[in-house]
């Protein structure tokens, strides 16, 4: 009977052993295959974009693609949501090669969360402004307004997803755990539907018309545009013959504005459900005001070039890329990170202790803002190009694209540009793109946000901890011979522990450090189990003596 119990005892060990080394999920890549659901319509509402082709505003499909693990078993996982760069415009017209939920660096990060476990969507969202007008109120007027539709968007898709959830689940989603990021203008996006939660927050001085100083008005008015969750039906403003807003006064002498009763601009869609979510990531973009940011917000992580010509890393100016005219004054990532830190909103990402090699770059230029990750681009060359343009500062250098077919459509959009004009400019921001440039940046992007989704949504439970020191636990050589080294990215390593096979305890280590090189060469060959223990909890690993 001792002898059944030992030998159960070393089976068990085994097992364990070898499980502990096994990927982790939402960290690890689990699964090979991806399933997607392209061109869900999740939601309808009324669009400006038609107007771009002038015609009026229309009530249009908006869609999004949902990537999956393929044969997964599990029936209640994360959801990551992520938007779009493109300036509120669609690709090509916009005068970039990006803009859709197709981009090359959409795709690449979806398939990558997928293949990790996640429900990953990528959204399209509502477009139009006009960044031509030579009008400064008409461009920050409707840029505001499309960045507005885009957080309505946004969160009209969360509560797609829960309806989803309460209609049997096709997708395997946990409600309860989301996160949404954006990248470019999609991370106006994505920082806007994550700090704004008030309509008064629109009714700051710099976001007013005051062309008539005897009536300025607000750049977003709910009234007119939905509420900032977009639940509710509301119709344009009617007017008179002049286009001024037709209003009336009411028995207290307030004004109350007129609608247009055929013209509605919000449509609710899932209105019951919540618009809530866990936690934002920004790819560049801007915050529209920093008081949009609140102590108690949710944690943010966020990426930005330093030298970001189009938003900027700290407190400055949205231009016009095509003609330098002035939109808005915004704040970029440094200050979003500097506030959320000062708040502790980021205490969840601080208290990881992480000390990764994405964390410890990250934390050479971030200023100590936990969160907060900046890319240093090289910079641009000075000598122009055939067309005699130069090269400007990099904003996203994690996009890539088929420059070749951007040539050709760009061709299609303007018929007297010179041959190869369309290739030459796109990549005036980002020289050397290819998609190894790309998904080499997106390395270091999934690298860095990553584990801090996996603490942030505490995916492992009371687990959370012990998977993350499994995640950033290295052993090697693994088979060894006669020395190991075992070291931790994140955790000081206490002591280590070393089994037989049979469960008896062999050798010892007290460590204290995130690395220890431990001599093994007066072991037998064969195989042992290691259990490595930090001030947190301790894991198991398998090695092999030869």
């Amino acid at each position: 009977m001792k002898k059944t119990l030992q030998n159960l005892l070393a089976v068990s060990i085994l097992f364990i052993g070898i499980t502990a080394n096994s990927q982790t999920r939402y960290l690890d890549d689990v699964f090979t295959e991806v399933k997607v659901t392209d061109s869900v319509v999740y939601a309808q509402n009324i669009s400006i974009e038609p107007m771009l082709s002038g015609l009026n505003p229309a009530l249009m499909p908006i869609h999004c693609d949902i990537y999956e693990p393929e044969s997964d078993g599990a029936t209640n996982r994360p959801v990551i949501i992520i938007a779009h760069t493109g300036s509120f415009l669609p690709a090509v017209a916009n005068g970039q090669a990006t803009g859709s939920r197709v981009d090359s660096s959409i795709v690449e990060q979806c398939m990558r969360w997928a293949k990790k476990g996640y429900v990953a969507i990528a959204m399209d969202n509502r477009l139009g402004w006009n960044p031509t007008s030579t009008d400064q109120n008409v461009r920050t007027s409707t840029l505001l307004q499309a960045a507005y539709r885009g957080i309505q968007d946004a969160r009209a898709l969360i509560r797609f997803m829960r309806m989803t959830k309460d209609s049997g689940n096709p997708y395997g989603i946990d409600a309860t755990k989301i996160v949404l990021g954006g990248h470019g203008t999609g991370a106006y996006i994505s920082l806007g539907a994550a700090t704004l939660d008030d309509e008064a927050k629109l009714y700051l001085a710099k976001f007013f018309d005051y062309s008539n100083p005897q009536m300025p008005l607000p750049y977003v008015i709910p009234f007119f545009m939905g509420n900032i969750d977009g639940t509710d039906l509301t119709y344009a403003p009617l007017m008179d013959s002049t286009g001024t807003p037709v209003v009336i006064m009411d028995s207290s002498g307030n004004m109350i504005p007129l609608v247009d009763s055929t013209m509605p601009l919000n449509i609710p869609n899932n209105p019951t459900y919540s618009s809530d979510f866990n936690m934002a990531f920004n790819l560049g973009g801007a915050l529209a005001d920093i008081s949009w940011l609140d102590s108690a917000d949710m944690p943010i992580v966020s990426f930005h070039c330093e030298k970001d010509p189009y938003a900027p890393i700290d407190t400055g100016d949205v231009i016009v890329p095509t003609t330098g005219d002035f939109v808005v004054e915004v704040m970029g990532s440094r200050t979003v990170q500097d506030y959320s830190n000062q708040y502790g909103n980021n205490d969840v990402f601080v208290n990881a202790g992480f000390t990764d090699i994405y964390t410890t770059s990250a934390n050479v230029n971030n200023s100590g803002f936990e969160g907060l990750y900046i890319f240093k681009t090289p910079s641009p060359s000075t000598v122009p190009n055939a067309f005699g343009q130069s090269d400007e500062e990099q904003s996203s250098p994690w996009d890539w694209w088929d420059n070749p077919t951007y040539d050709y459509i760009f061709t299609l959009y303007n018929p007297t540009a010179p041959s190869g004009y369309g290739a030459a400019s796109s990549i005036l921001g980002n020289p050397d793109m290819s998609s190894t440039k790309g998904r080499t940046y997106i390395d270091t992007i999934q690298g860095y946000l990553n584990p801090r989704m996996y603490v942030a949504l505490n995916l492992a439970g009371h687990n959370s901890v012990n998977n993350v020191v499994d995640f950033t636990t290295n052993i090697y050589p693994n088979p060894a011979k006669n020395n190991i080294t075992i070291e931790n990215s994140n955790f000081v390593i206490s002591n280590i522990e070393l089994y037989n096979i049979t469960g008896q305890l062999v050798k010892t280590e007290n460590v204290n450090s995130m690395s220890i090189n431990m001599n093994i060469s007066d072991l037998k060959t064969g195989i042992y189990i290691l259990e490595i223990h930090t001030n947190d909890t301790s894991i198991r690993r398998k090695l092999i003596i030869e």
